[in-house]
């Protein structure tokens, strides 16, 4: 079997809410999301989607991933796509870096080789190790008030973890973190990110400031040095995201005790097969994984989903259906919440069929 052809669609993804905001002022209303199609010679197809969380949250961006398709594109065909690990050193060897635009030819070969197998895409990466996966809802930046209600009204949804959008202003953050835990029960989870948003001296004070609530600290400085320094501050559960961007990071990480979860974004590390490696990594050394990527629809959704599968639920700290935060489906056959939890699709691959009709004309094809 060999990849014939790729065809790259771009779609916008409104929200709901009208707007996603997190730290430094940064938002987004309609997010660019880009769906790519693996054709073989063997007529099986295979499916993915990349969508950046904007250009100022990591070093990706939405026009990125098509031009990175369009240069990578042309260095794959003729590969055989089962063949994972040969199309992933690949991949790296004629493109250094860029793990974004490489993510969703690698997630597009798995649905290939779930298809292929007659197998769906969580049995690949080691079976279902959980029933349903409890999902996390981000909350996006505003007034402390509106948080807390905003989050009152997903706790009554189902939702029992959350995850608030902090890194602003450090006094505004502190009576967020306060106003949004006193709306929520004991056993729920709460998590500020600060999204790198904080320097090292607002951290120390907020998360001074809150050491007396049940809260976990996100990310909250740029560097992976002043996290560390935060770290070794405060007493609260915490959580690295941004800084862990592949396994090299996450070794290091691991090996200074760095945090207690990580956030596993399967695009900004390169695809499903390099998750799994992390994954699996974190599962070996005792450390929970929120699963999850930058953004995304339908496609993006059954991807983190069939990997929360396969993630045992103590290490499956949390996952999230960005599919619910939008007002358009792209894809049919993507899991949908039911009470603050999800499942995984049985089908064979990825389990989802585009929407062609939404899609509308690939912008380029390469072939």
């Amino acid at each position: 079997m060999k990849i014939t052809a790729i065809k790259v669609w771009k779609v916008g993804l409104p929200l709901k809410e009208g707007r996603y905001s997190w730290s430094n002022g940064n938002f987004v209303e309609v997010f660019d999301s880009t769906v790519v199609a693996v054709e073989t010679d063997a007529g099986i197809t295979g499916y993915a989607e990349c969508c950046p969380l904007g250009s100022a949250y990591l070093p990706a961006y939405a026009h990125g991933v098509r031009a990175g398709l369009q240069e990578i594109g042309p260095k794959v065909i003729g590969l055989d796509p089962r063949d994972l690990g040969v199309l992933n050193r690949h991949m790296d060897a004629v493109l250094r870096g860029h793990p974004y635009v490489k993510a969703p030819i690698d997630i597009a070969c798995w649905d290939i080789l779930g298809k292929v197998s007659g197998l769906p895409v969580f049995r690949l990466l080691g079976g279902a190790a959980q029933e349903k996966i409890a999902l996390y809802r981000a909350i996006s930046q505003e007034a402390p008030e509106e948080m807390a209600r905003k989050i009152a009204g997903y706790k009554a949804e189902g939702y029992t973890k959350f995850q608030l959008k902090v890194g602003g202003d450090a006094d505004l953050d502190i009576d967020r973190i306060r106003e949004t835990r006193r709306v929520l029960d004991r056993r729920d989870v709460l998590v500020a990110d600060a999204n790198t948003g904080w320097t090292r001296a607002e951290a120390a004070r907020i998360v001074s400031s809150v050491a007396d609530l049940d809260v976990y600290i996100e990310q909250p400085c740029p560097s992976y040095e002043d996290c560390l320094s935060v770290r070794r501050r405060t007493s609260r559960p915490f959580v690295l995201d941004e800084v862990i961007d592949g396994a090299g990071t996450l070794a290091k990480a691991l090996a200074d005790d760095a945090m207690d979860i990580i956030n596993l974004k399967i695009s900004k590390v390169g695809g499903l097969t390099k998750a799994r490696l992390m994954r699996d990594m974190c599962i070996a050394s005792g450390t929970p994984m929120t699963i999850e990527d930058t953004w995304g629809g339908d496609i993006v959704t059954a991807t983190i989903v069939h990997l929360a599968l396969s993630t045992p639920e103590e290490f499956c700290f949390s996952a999230t259906d960005f599919n619910s935060y939008g007002t358009v489906s792209i894809a049919a056959g993507a899991p949908q919440r039911v009470a603050g939890c999800t499942t995984a699709s049985d089908h064979p691959g990825l389990g989802i069929t585009p929407a062609f009709d939404v899609l509308g004309d690939p912008v380029f094809t390469i072939s």
